[in-house]
């Protein structure tokens, strides 16, 4: 019968023991599958919304409605615009031409964490 060795070997200089380096490797891999994964949530569509503003009527009022009709919003001119994405606020922002179309500037990013509260 061969005898077992049951003394730890140390580990050679300038190398760390193979505990520290099971960890290394696994928190390497851990961030390569987090990037990996955050690669696949870049390529998600998302519906980017601007909110100018809002009003509630009555729908006799709705009825009423015809071309040159002026429904009066909820904010003032010059206010910032909600900027929403998938039905939830992240930014507020203004109105801006590129070229001719319409585009929005974002001036103010909601914090993350009121973002998540919405959710």
């Amino acid at each position: 019968m061969a005898e077992e060795n049951s003394e730890e070997t140390a580990p050679a200089e300038g190398n760390p023991p193979a505990s520290e380096t099971n960890s290394v490797e696994d928190q390497t891999s851990s961030q390569s599958s987090g990037t990996e994964n955050l690669k696949v949530l870049e390529n998600i569509d998302v519906a980017l919304t601007v909110e100018v503003g809002g009003a509630e009527i009555k729908i006799r009022e709705l009825l009423r409605l015809g071309e040159g009709s002026v429904v009066e919003l909820d904010r003032l001119a010059g206010d910032p615009l909600d900027i929403l994405a998938n039905g939830t606020m992240i930014a507020k922002g203004e109105v801006v031409m590129v070229g001719e179309r319409f585009g929005v500037r974002f001036t103010e990013i909601v914090d993350p964490e009121k973002r998540m509260e919405s959710i």
